[in-house]
């Protein structure tokens, strides 16, 4: 894979990622600023799920670092060689994950955000032992306790953190959500982040293609952008 992308670019994708990149990282500046949160404080998560090479290249060409995969299976054919190319990618799956691909999860990504559950917890735990290699972890929580959502309900997320964090010795930064789609999202941002400030986690990944701003006021540390950013994801 060449390290000039001039063959990446918006004509041929169709989607002009670079501008749009540019625009919601004015978005998000916009709204620091607005809500009196400093300039630098949210990172964009750029989530390349079922997007290809084509257009991964030109967020990298724009100096784009950052990126969300939601599938291990996925992630493991596509980044290896992007990495081998470009050493600085973040790459954070932010998915679910299951219990069976904890292996391959912590090999592969620098954060996982979608820890939920305690078996998940001791299979991390234990990968990371095996591997000697610590990705940071965020806790899904699951603020609109929605059935067919993962994620801790609100009520049970100061108990798990604490088990995660001091039982099992985890490297636990931050909570993750995503608020019910009809919902207004911005109580469940408040509510991540009040979880977040009374147990001592300091990232806060919230907030998506409709609702960004509303995020980054509200204290997101990391938004995760995709279509946004990406255009419509192919259809399968």
């Amino acid at each position: 894979m060449p390290d000039s992308v001039q063959n990446a670019n918006p004509q041929k994708s169709g989607v002009d990622v670079q501008a749009n990149l540019a625009a919601i990282k004015a978005g998000i500046e916009k709204a620091l600023k607005e809500a009196g949160r400093p300039s630098g404080a949210v990172t964009l998560t750029a989530v390349s799920k079922q997007h290809d090479e084509t257009r991964i290249l030109q967020a990298l060409d724009a100096g784009h670092r950052v990126f969300g995969e939601n599938r291990v299976q996925e992630a493991m054919a596509k980044w290896p060689p992007l990495r081998d190319k470009f050493p600085d990618i973040e790459l954070r799956l932010i998915g679910p994950l299951q219990t069976n691909k904890a292996k391959e999860a912590v090999a592969l990504f620098d954060v996982i955000e979608s820890l939920d559950r305690p078996k998940l917890a001791r299979a991390l735990a234990k990968e990371m032992e095996n591997q000697g290699k610590r990705p940071a972890l965020l806790i899904q929580v699951n603020t609109g306790e929605e059935a067919q959502k993962a994620g801790v309900i609100p009520a049970e997320a100061d108990a798990f953190i604490a088990e995660c964090r001091d039982g099992m010795g985890l490297p636990i930064e931050g909570l993750m959500c995503i608020p019910p789609a009809d919902d207004d999202p911005a109580p469940h941002f408040a509510l991540l982040e009040k979880i977040a400030a009374r147990t001592g986690l300091q990232a806060l990944s919230m907030g998506m293609s409709a609702d960004y701003a509303i995020a980054a006021q509200l204290g997101a540390s990391h938004v995760r952008v995709g279509s946004g950013v990406f255009g419509p994801r192919p259809q399968a």
